[in-house]
């Protein structure tokens, strides 16, 4: 939407236009509300972004997997679409490629990684939240390979993983892919939405009946909002509220994003790779990359870089994780496949400045604060994101899902006794 047709007053605004804000949206087609979406990027989508980096080869540079598909809302969205699903069976639990996770090896970390979920599913049981990290055994070898599993999983060591919020999570154990692209999909399903992209919203001033937003393309009224953006924007304060939202500031810094990346390299010559094979040694370190070979049969391996180690990659600069990645599958596999790789693409989700992370995961002992980030004020702003999920946070769906609650709450409280729209 150009900033000539920039409103100057709307029945509800929405504050980004992810996966959360386009549910949002589009649940609130047909209700004879203006609605706006008020989106800081060029591009509409958050962390759900679909790049053709070559004209075979999409790589979605933030989320790429149906998780739950037997239970995600955009199954049903694509074949609406007519967009097709691939239920290839994810690589991540298969055997590693070639011999550098022996059979012996794989199956002692997996009775490893099952008995370390089965404390942490005890473990919930009790009042007190603890740490993760505080439930793995002491002196297991294979203890920095399963925090390696969090650092792909919740973005962050399991130092900083709530016991409650880890099995929270339902994982329904169903895995599949767009083969288009994830972001792909959740860019056509918000196709049909009103956005004003290029709007960066610097306050929102509630003090009022109508509340103010103050933008980069200029000023406008709501009666209602509808706050979708990153954890770590409203951490940060990079949104301002007046009167100000402690509350909403303290839960935000307490279901803090972590870091996960991805780079994709092309493979010159793929004979003799499995197509969505895994490569994944046993490394006995946190430190360390995870490979999809051939996703979907293409020519090209996806990297999956998290936690600390993914954002001291950040941290070193563009280039850094394709580098890596090159000199940890030479270390795996030989020298002689360095000249079959080359660099493609890769994230760098800490670095972005709207959203500065990956997904969110709660701090030990905070839990609760899912519920208390999303709890509405005053029948008017409402609040919506993967971070507000009670059990499909660090999702697309969990994220769509969120916006559409959001967006019934907003519905119901304008029908509700002493609600002006003026």
């Amino acid at each position: 939407m150009p900033s000539s047709s920039f409103p100057s007053s709307v029945d509800i605004a929405i504050i980004g236009a992810g996966a959360s804000g386009l549910g949002a949206a589009r649940t609130l087609e047909g209700m004879g509300l203006s609605v706006i979406v008020l989106e800081a990027r060029n591009r509409i989508g958050g962390r759900a972004w679909t790049r053709m980096v070559t004209p075979e080869i999409a790589f979605d540079v933030g989320c790429g997997w149906l998780h739950s598909a037997d239970e995600n809302s955009f199954v049903g969205i694509a074949k609406q679409l007519g967009i097709g699903i691939d239920k290839t069976h994810p690589p991540w639990g298969e055997a590693s490629f070639g011999d550098v996770f022996p059979k012996r090896d794989r199956a002692a970390f997996g009775k490893a990684l099952d008995a370390f979920y089965e404390r942490v599913w005890r473990a919930a049981k009790n009042k007190t939240d603890v740490a993760a990290a505080t439930l793995l055994e002491p002196g297991n070898r294979w203890n920095p390979m399963i925090d390696a599993v969090s650092t792909y999983v919740n973005g962050a060591e399991l130092d900083r993983i709530s016991v409650h919020d880890l099995e929270s999570y339902r994982d329904t154990g169903i895995n599949w892919r767009v083969r288009e692209g994830y972001g792909s999909l959740i860019a056509a399903y918000g196709a049909p939405c009103p956005v004003a992209l290029n709007c960066v919203v610097e306050q929102i001033d509630h003090s009022e009946r109508r509340i103010k937003i103050n933008t980069s393309l200029g000023t406008l009224s709501a009666s209602q909002i509808i706050i979708t953006v990153p954890t770590n924007l409203i951490a940060d304060e990079a949104i301002r509220f007046a009167p100000a939202l402690p509350g909403k500031v303290e839960a935000a810094r307490h279901l803090l994003l972590g870091v996960d990346d991805k780079v994709m390299l092309k493979l010159s010559d793929s004979n003799g790779f499995p197509a969505d094979g895994n490569l994944r040694a046993a490394t006995m370190r946190s430190a360390m990359g995870t490979y999809h070979l051939r996703p979907f049969g293409q020519d090209c391996i996806e990297g999956f870089f998290g936690g600390r180690y993914a954002r001291e990659l950040e941290d070193a600069g563009e280039g850094a994780f394709a580098a890596q990645a090159i000199d940890e599958i030479a270390d795996l596999l030989g020298n002689d496949i360095r000249r079959k790789l080359s660099p493609l693409a890769e994230s760098r989700w800490a670095h972005d400045p709207f959203a500065r992370g990956a997904y969110s995961h709660a701090l030990p002992g905070h839990a609760g604060a899912r519920a208390v980030l999303a709890a509405p004020v005053d029948g008017r702003l409402f609040f919506a994101g993967e971070a507000t999920s009670p059990q499909f946070f660090s999702t697309a769906h969990g994220a769509r899902d969120s916006g559409e609650r959001a967006a019934r709450q907003a519905i119901d409280c304008r029908s509700g006794p002493g609600f002006a729209a003026n």
